[in-house]
């Protein structure tokens, strides 16, 4: 693989990664919510399901979704509907203000195991990130070598530039949350993410298969 490829597709896949979508949207609520190490936890699925994705991507489940439009629509509407739960879940359970910010969320390992689950969830249940991908990644293939090796190393640096993103956002977000000390003003930051989660679904949900 020549440097040119590899080094156009790292521009582009940052490009891509920069604009927020539902996951980062997710990310930056649940830190805002919950802190440092919840952001960590967040980001962690994040890259579970990027990997997941585009592996699946280019083993053929985005040349079966390119073809099915049931699925397609099935695979959006699941994704839509767990973000909006997981929206909902957070405006009916506000974060409290402790002593440390980050002690109850860092203490209970159920509770970043969920968050796990979440980010990992709404990564891989995103048809039009598989369907990105196939699209995405063919034009920087060398076609005089081996397309597995090249794949591989695409999904891994897609995925790689993933974690640095969301992680950005993430810590950024839970920097913000530490400098927050009323009640009042965590639970509408709670609340305030939820609602964009609620509507970020919905906006996915409605989308057009094509769009």
């Amino acid at each position: 693989m020549s440097i040119a490829h590899f080094g156009a597709f790292v521009i582009a896949s940052l490009l891509v990664l920069l604009v927020p979508g539902p996951t980062v949207m997710l990310v930056i609520s649940q830190a805002l919510a919950d802190g440092r190490r919840v952001a960590f936890a967040s980001v962690a699925g994040v890259a579970a399901g990027d990997l997941l994705a585009t592996s699946l991507s280019l083993a053929g489940a985005g040349a079966v979704l390119a073809t099915s439009a049931s699925l397609f629509q099935a695979l959006k509407l699941a994704g839509a509907a767990y973000l909006i739960w997981i929206g909902i879940r957070m405006w009916r359970n506000p974060p409290r203000l402790g002593a440390d910010l980050d002690v109850a969320a860092a203490g209970d390992g159920r509770a970043l195991r969920t968050v796990f689950r979440d980010a990992f969830l709404v990564t891989a249940l995103n048809p039009k990130g598989i369907l990105f991908f196939v699209a995405f990644v063919p034009q920087f293939i060398d076609p005089a070598l081996a397309y597995g090796p090249q794949a591989a190393l695409y999904v891994i640096t897609f995925t790689l530039l993933g974690v640095v993103n969301a992680g950005a956002y993430g810590l950024a977000a839970a920097s913000a949350r530490r400098m927050v000390r009323r009640p009042g003003t965590m639970r509408a930051i709670g609340r305030g993410g939820g609602a964009v989660l609620i509507l970020a679904g919905a906006a996915t949900g409605m989308s057009r298969a094509g769009a």
